[in-house]
C-alpha cells in the first residue's frame, strides 16, 4: 500500500485544533529542557574557568539560538495543522 501526499494532506486537515495544541505542548518539552542544559553547562563552566566566560556566553546563545529555532517550528506546525 503506498502513501501519496494527497492522503497525508488528507489527513493533516484532519486534525482536531485541541489535538494539534496538545501535539505542540508535547513539541515544546524538548527545547525547554534543551535550553536549561544549555545554560546549566555555561555556568558550571563559567564556574570552573572564570577567563572562558565571554567565549562560553557566546556559545551557550548560538546554541540558544539554534533550539529556539525548533519550538517557533514548532508552533508554525500547530497554526498550519489548526487551521487547515
Amino acid at each position: 500500500m503506498q502513501v501519496t501526499t494527497e492522503v497525508l494532506a488528507q489527513a493533516a486537515g484532519n486534525i482536531n485544533p485541541g489535538l494539534a495544541a496538545i501535539g505542540y505542548g508535547l513539541g515544546a518539552i524538548g527545547p525547554g529542557i534543551g535550553v536549561g542544559l544549555i545554560f546549566a553547562a555555561v555556568i558550571n563552566g563559567t564556574a570552573r574557568q572564570p577567563e572562558a566566560q565571554g567565549k562560553l556566553q557566546t556559545i551557550g546563545y548560538s546554541t540558544f539560538v539554534l533550539t529556539e529555532v525548533l519550538a517557533l517550528i514548532g508552533i508554525v506546525v500547530y497554526f498550519i495543522a489548526s487551521n487547515a
